[in-house]
């Protein structure tokens, strides 16, 4: 087994001939480094991804400097060399290192990766592989770490299920402690790996695929999950943060460029506006909020602690952030200064979005980004986003003359039961658009048209319809290019190659494990990266295992099929995600959360609080002592 010493020798030989060899070299201010045997558990945080992906990732962030808070725990961290680096580690025999002190993966106690989107699964198993940790959790021996994932891909956990010891079901602020306390107990106790998952299961919001087998239909449909142990829960409930603790502010600042080099503090978390096809609006509820002195306290530290020019406000729906005003009129007054750009991104389509960033200086920097999804009353009446096409023009026409010259509209195609008109529709909204910026800004005005392929998530109204074809996505991209051409215009859209991959991936029920491992053994690798996304490599590997792509894809799913992820609760009522649908199919708008609660299931005491001032009523900024054991019984009703 290679020291660290050992390891740096074989480095030194090898990055002089790695493209940006300042991935893989650690180093980096504010990194932490502890002495490795005065610590009781070793963590190593994984992104499974390039080092420029992973290293701005903020839910890391908020681990790393958390865990490394704690005098018994360190945290380091690791990601996926680049093609290049990879074949020369495997050419030198250099196994996956942690970046702050070379100590080989392999030894840490607990590796817990980021699964924040499926297209990562088979990084995923190319790092566990390059670690020299086994693949399959029931390979994995006593002296192993313990492999557990986390993020929003896991709430549908099946597909990744065989290579994990255990999931992280929703927040992980809190539960990452309890893990950390039951692996110290259990390695006190000097029992068995087995014993360890099981211990693993009495944490709330923890779900070990061990103990659950799936059991299928005779037509291929899934059926129901199977517990091998009748103490372990039925339902696994995500785990939820009360309070939203403080933001992380010792940001560790790059050595190469990175895609954000920022400060970034989430100023909310949750939405209420309910979009149907919104995946991180229904798993991330209920809505909760910092204070606008925490905020700016965060800020303060953080520009202090980095030297970075640049803040972003994070949150799914800024603009619906209670104490905006404020918060951007006291970052303008106290913390602006001439080289700091501060973002604010998820902005309602109105011209309260438009002042709000006037306020905010360096904002021009960039275009103005707004997300009006689709294109017609019908489709924005079944998605539930009613932003009509009047209002759109008077939002752009307020962005254009104030000084903007770019702006970026972002759509969806696909949804359901959308037609090639609302497609066209697309293309003469955006046309309408730049029209109104010439007659302000004349030529300099342009627009980016970005346009995604719509895919069925777990958990959200639309888990029942199906996916576009590959030939309808075809025929609707070539209706947009042909329509959207011409000066100041620019069209982006997702292959749907890529749309198909996402589609199996989050959709899949645990047969699709066979599938990610043999695409992986092809060499399928950065399946996110489209000059690497092999999709034969993938068909081939559907081929292999005899399942359908079309099977996960296409079909309809009757109104009272059970899902794959049925056994993973976010807290929000299937029958209210099966009225939604329904509601789609009848095109019937559903009003914002903060206007009246619909009683979707997530925690009634959250989202039934009422407060005098009517523009509180629908969050939860303070948790009082009566809430909080409130959450404290959700967190711990673990159903059996």
């Amino acid at each position: 087994m290679l020291n660290p010493h050992e390891i740096q020798a074989r480095l030194e030989r090898i990055l002089p001939r790695v493209e940006k060899p300042g991935r893989y070299t650690g180093g980096e201010y504010n990194q932490v480094v502890k002495d490795w045997d005065s610590v009781q558990t070793r963590v190593s945080l994984a992104f499974p991804d390039l080092y420029d992906l992973g290293l701005p990732n903020l839910g890391l962030a908020i681990l790393y400097e958390t865990l490394n808070d704690r005098p018994d725990v360190l945290a380091e961290r690791v990601y996926v060399p680049w093609l290049d680096m990879e074949a020369a580690m495997r050419a030198s025999h250099i196994p996956l290192y942690s970046l702050e002190t070379r100590h080989l993966i392999s030894i840490f106690d607990i590796l817990g990766i980021s699964l924040p989107y499926e297209t990562i699964f088979t990084n995923t198993l190319n790092l566990l592989d390059l670690a020299g940790i086994p693949l399959f959790s029931r390979d994995r021996r006593l002296e192993d770490p313990l492999v557990i994932a986390g993020g929003h891909a896991t709430f549908n956990p099946e597909p990744m299920a065989p290579f994990m010891d255990a999931f992280v079901i929703g927040e992980g602020e809190e539960v990452i402690h309890e893990i950390i306390q039951v692996h110290q107990q259990w390695k006190a106790a000097s029992t068995s790996r087995l014993d360890l998952l099981y211990r693993l299961t009495k944490i709330p919001g923890v779900y070990v695929p061990h103990f659950y087998q799936p059991e299928y239909q005779t037509d291929g449909v899934y059926s129901h999950m199977t517990r091998l142990d009748p103490s372990v829960p039925a339902t696994i409930l995500k785990r939820i943060v009360g309070k939203l603790p403080p933001p992380p502010t010792r940001f560790i600042v790059p050595s190469i460029g990175v895609i954000h080099n920022r400060v970034s503090v989430e100023i909310m978390r949750g939405c209420t506006r309910g979009c149907r096809f919104c995946h991180a609006g229904m798993i991330n509820r209920p809505v909760r909020e910092r204070n606008v002195d925490e905020v700016l306290q965060s800020i303060q530290t953080a520009l202090d602690q980095t030297g970075f020019e640049e803040v972003a406000l994070l949150s799914l729906s800024s603009s619906d952030y209670t104490h905006i005003l404020e918060l951007v009129d006291r970052i303008s007054r106290e913390i602006i200064s001439p080289h700091l750009t501060v973002s604010l991104p998820s902005l309602r389509i109105e011209s309260f979005s438009v002042d709000l960033l006037e306020k905010l200086r360096g904002a021009r920097q960039g275009g103005f980004t707004l997300a009006p999804e689709a294109a017609t009353d019908r489709m924005r009446n079944i998605i539930n986003k009613p932003i009509q096409a009047e209002q759109l023009l008077e939002t752009t026409r307020a962005i254009y003359s104030r000084g903007w010259l770019t702006i970026k509209l972002y759509f969806m195609m696909g949804h359901p039961s959308e037609t090639l008109e609302d497609v066209a529709a697309i293309a003469d909204l955006c046309r309408r658009v730049i029209a109104e910026g010439r007659k302000i800004v004349g030529r300099r005005a342009s627009l980016n048209a970005g346009v995604a392929t719509f895919v069925p998530k777990p958990h959200t109204p639309f888990q029942w319809v199906p996916c576009d074809t590959v030939e309808q996505m075809n025929a609707k991209i070539r209706l947009l290019q042909q329509n959207l051409r011409g000066p100041g215009l620019k069209l982006n859209w997702t292959d749907p190659r890529d749309t198909m991959l996402e589609a199996w991936l989050t959709r899949g029920d645990r047969r699709l494990s066979a599938v990610i491992h043999r695409a992986w053994q092809l060499g399928a690798k950065f399946d996110a990266w489209q000059d690497q996304n092999n999709h034969p490599l993938w068909l081939e590997a559907f081929r292999e295992n005899n399942l359908d792509p079309a099977f996960y894809t296409h079909r309809l799913r009757s109104l009272d099929e059970v899902f794959p992820w049925d056994h993973i609760s976010i807290g929000v009522k299937k029958s209210y995600l099966l009225e939604e649908y329904q509601n789609s199919l009848n095109e019937k708008l559903r009003a914002d959360c903060r206007e009246k609660c619909h009683a979707c299931g997530i925690l009634p005491e959250f989202s039934t609080l009422r407060k005098q001032n009517p523009g509180d009523s629908w969050k939860c900024p303070e948790v009082n002592p009566q809430q909080q054991s409130d959450l404290n019984s959700y967190n711990a009703g673990v159903t059996s």
